[in-house]
């Protein structure tokens, strides 16, 4: 997949040569004195904050006070935080902390956000598969894009190939989009949009680097025949307002585990549905986060990844089961468990 370091050929081939090996637990337990337990789910490098600042911040306190605990962790961590780890930290406190609410209560989370807004989640499924994803019942399909501009010329015909070869397989209906994970620049951007739009490209995602505000802007300025579409990166409802303000993508995409917790991420949706913005989560069947979508008018859609192929049956049939899978007109969809919290199940080796 094209990102950052393609520039570097050393990097090129993939992710896993430059991303962190292991930067320790990304989840954490939160327990009371009256037995009751929370799990909630950050991003890399949450343990460590975790153990080393929030911890001494939380004992002794009110679970329930889910919103003041929030500001309280944001507040003690602005000198040194503000986004990145740190909020992958609080994002795991702040999950946990929900689950927990809801393992109090015997409600999941999706009922103490207001209850249902849609009785399923239409799902769209990421990755290259595509043939097995049509085949599953997807009619929603995001593609990684290979190849960048460091790929020249032969790059932009490979990658304008892969969706056609995807829309052709597709048909006219259902919708294709583009995962570009911070790799473009600008001009390659509006090339590669302008190549692609006898294809119908429902959106294209992340195609610059997070910060710049004013490159997303100028592309969801220019660019008509697809959505420009950013968030997965990003953070707090701060971040999320400078989007606003530069009028820089038309759909968000906050990641639950990522950009504050679930409290954050109600703040990141009213602001969003102020200004009609829908809001589809990075993630969105990971970590919680279909409670968010369900309980949310303006989150339509959930992300999904599925096994890849050639794999026992029992894996896609667990697959099914652990995510409430129905087919529809919308080809797939989802729903959360209704289980109190967000409905884990631990089990400890």
């Amino acid at each position: 997949m094209a990102n950052p370091m393609s520039i570097y050929p050393k990097y090129k081939p993939k992710r896993s040569l430059f991303m962190a090996d292991d930067l320790g637990p990304q989840a954490v337990e939160v327990a009371t004195d009256k037995g009751v337990k929370g799990i909630g789910f950050g991003g890399p490098g949450a343990g460590f904050v975790i153990e080393k600042h929030l911890t001494k911040l939380l004992i002794g306190e009110n679970p329930f006070n889910v919103e003041q605990l929030w500001d309280i962790m944001w507040r003690s961590t602005l000198y040194y935080g503000r986004k990145g780890l740190v909020l992958h930290a609080i994002s795991a406190v702040d999950n946990a902390l929900w689950d927990l609410i809801g393992n109090t209560l015997g409600l999941p989370v999706y009922k103490l956000l207001g209850g249902e807004t849609k009785s399923r989640i239409p799902a769209y499924c990421t990755g290259n598969d595509v043939e097995q994803h049509l085949q599953f019942g997807f009619k929603k399909v995001k593609l990684a894009i290979p190849y960048g501009p460091a790929d020249g010329r032969e790059g932009l015909k490979k990658n304008v190939e892969l969706v056609k070869a995807t829309r052709d397989l597709m048909g006219a209906e259902g919708e294709i989009m583009l995962d570009c994970w911070m790799a473009f620049t600008e001009r390659y951007t509006l090339e590669l949009a302008e190549k692609l739009e006898p294809y119908r490209v429902y959106w294209m995602e992340e195609c610059l680097p997070p910060d710049d505000y004013a490159g997303f802007a100028r592309l969801n300025a220019q660019i008509k025949s697809t959505r420009i579409v950013t968030g997965e990166h990003e953070y707090t409802r701060y971040g999320f307002r400078l989007l606003l303000e530069y009028k820089a993508a038309s759909i968000w995409q906050p990641d639950l585990t990522w950009c504050g917790g679930l409290s954050e991420m109600r703040h990141i949706g009213a602001l969003a549905a102020a200004y009609d913005i829908p809001v589809i989560p990075h993630g969105g069947w990971l970590g919680g986060c279909p409670h968010y979508i369900l309980a949310t008018p303006n989150s339509p859609w959930c992300e999904m990844f599925m096994p890849p192929p050639g794999g026992p049956a029992e894996v896609y049939r667990r697959f099914e089961e652990d995510n409430h899978i129905t087919r529809g007109p919308e080809g797939i969809y989802m729903r959360p468990s209704d289980r109190p919290g967000f409905g884990w199940e631990l089990s400890v080796d």
